[in-house]
């Protein structure tokens, strides 16, 4: 889809069917850019429930026989989503997916086209799904029991065991000829080389890194003041295609991941002791080895925590460029929240400090310049602040405080920080609108260009680009100050971006 085509501003209602939210339960509220999720496949400018189908208890049908009873799934979480297709989890542990659609010869295949009625994603049968996450174009789901699987854009599937049989995926292999002719592209992302590539091992996990241009300070540098007319992210190209099946995730034994974070390019994945594992592309540094790796094609450990200063990572070839760091340590001991934005990375340590890497050219990871950071570094302006929450956009990031505060820093092309101009800031400046003044921020959470927060009185409020209504507001007017969202009695539980949408998890009202 292009971003400059004409707007979309026609208010409509799902027609998804199904149980999945009665009164008193859990139900989905969605709204903003799900073109399959009506048959009108217009935007979704206000707050629209999306129920879950009736489905067959598999239990049910092994003790009784025949067909089953049919009972209908009930929602457990949301994840967000991609570009135009929404993710979410059911109390069956399965990954629900829906609004893909094929629009302007895009094709969004990484949801399973599942377009009006959620449906589960073909994953194996016994993956219980816990936690998930979507790019542009690729998704990572964990597991119950801490596995991960990733699929979509081949270049942001690690090496892995790729599951086959028509039994283990659903029928995907049925797809796969039709699955690799599909194309898509991002215009804010550079294709990487596929040679020069070497391989080391480091702390358990084999990776093959691609290194050419890892020498070379070639960061892609857009002008701030133009990037308002520079918002098409995607377009076509034979040289890329969407073609990856789902795949185990290999890493070191005994590594269990309890979450996982997507950007542009490339994944974060955190593991029950704390330690982050990063995939995909790294050319500005998003996953935090030190250099402008191209391409880490396996999982690899991120040394998040460390001295600054000593020694450099293993994995980072002689001669690279390396960042400058002061040399100091960073408070806490292990990590706690992750968080992939375009084309950078924020984390949190246990001790509340935020740490950020990747891409700074509209100040996004806060160190007060627009460098590219290389390795994690601490937002040293929030010392002293305990940050509990991080998500990041396309070129902003957002943080809230224990007490509730909010904090933003980046790109604000469209009002997306929520300070009121559309100015970009280098260091994370605390919101202080109105309409917030005596809110206390609970969850937070980006699109590609508008941010979120759900407050600890059940309120939502949204802010940033509006063009598909993803603000829910029921316009397609941008805000630059945070706006609360009407919700009609729903308490909201949970709240997720997609990148040009949001999704919110509630109660009905009763």
């Amino acid at each position: 889809m292009e971003e400059d085509e004409e707007e979309k501003s026609t208010t409509t209602t799902a027609t998804t069917s199904g149980g999945g939210g009665g009164a008193g339960g859990l139900v989905v509220l969605m709204w903003g850019y799900l073109p399959g999720a009506t048959p009108q496949r217009s935007p979704l400018i206000s707050p629209t429930p999306v129920h879950l189908p009736t489905v067959i208890d598999s239990d049910s049908f092994n003790t009784q026989g025949g067909g089953g009873i049919r009972r209908s799934d009930l929602w457990k979480d949301v994840c967000g989503g991609g570009c135009g297709f929404a993710l979410a989890i059911s109390e069956f542990g399965k990954l629900i997916t829906w609004g893909s659609t094929d629009d302007m010869g895009q094709s969004y295949v990484t949801s399973g086209k599942h377009g009006e009625i959620p449906e589960a994603f073909p994953l194996p049968d016994e993956a219980s799904i816990v936690r998930a996450a979507a790019g542009w174009a690729h998704c990572i789901a964990v597991s119950v029991n801490g596995q991960v699987y990733t699929w979509g854009w081949k270049e942001c599937v690690p090496t892995g065991k790729v599951i086959g049989g028509d039994q283990s995926i659903g029928g995907m292999n049925q797809e796969k000829e039709r699955l690799d002719k599909q194309n898509s592209l991002m215009t804010e992302q550079v294709s990487p080389s596929k040679s020069s590539q070497f391989t080391r091992t480091t702390g358990g996990a084999s990776s093959s890194l691609d290194t050419k241009g890892v020498g070379e300070e070639k960061p892609k540098r857009r002008r701030v003041s133009s990037a308002k007319q520079q918002t098409n992210d995607s377009s076509t190209s034979g040289e890329e295609n969407l073609s990856a099946l789902p795949c185990l995730v290999t890493l070191s034994p005994g590594v269990r991941i309890i979450t996982v974070a997507a950007g542009g390019r490339h994944s974060l994945a955190l593991s029950d002791v704390g330690q982050v594992w990063g995939w995909g592309y790294g050319g500005e540094g998003q996953l935090g080895l030190g250099s402008r790796i191209r391409m880490v094609s396996s999982p690899h450990p991120i040394p998040c925590i460390e001295p600054y200063g000593k020694g450099v990572s293993s994995i980072v070839p002689r001669g690279s460029m390396i960042s400058e760091t002061p040399n100091y340590r960073v408070p806490g001991t292990y990590i706690t929240s992750i968080a992939c934005g375009g084309r950078h990375s924020a984390v949190i340590t246990d001790a509340g400090a935020v740490i950020t890497f990747g891409w700074g050219l509209y100040g996004q990871c806060g160190q007060g310049s627009t460098d590219d950071e290389l390795s994690p570094t601490c937002v040293s302006s929030l010392l002293g602040i305990r940050i509990q929450g991080v998500a990041a956009g396309l070129w902003h990031t957002l943080c809230i405080s224990a007490e509730g505060g909010v904090y933003s820093f980046g790109g604000n092309q469209f009002g997306q920080l929520g300070t009121g101009a559309d100015t970009a800031e280098i260091v994370p400046k605390l919101l202080d609108a109105p309409s917030i003044e005596n809110e206390n921020a609970k969850l937070v959470s980006c699109g590609a260009r508008h941010s979120a927060i759900m407050t600890d009185d059940g309120k939502v409020f949204c802010w940033g680009w509006n063009k598909y209504g993803q603000l829910g507001l029921g316009d397609v007017i941008d805000r630059s100050m945070p706006s609360q969202v009407p919700l009609d009695g729903f308490v909201p539980k949970n709240i997720a971006c997609g990148w040009w949408h949001t999704l919110v998890l509630a109660e009905s009202p009763t």
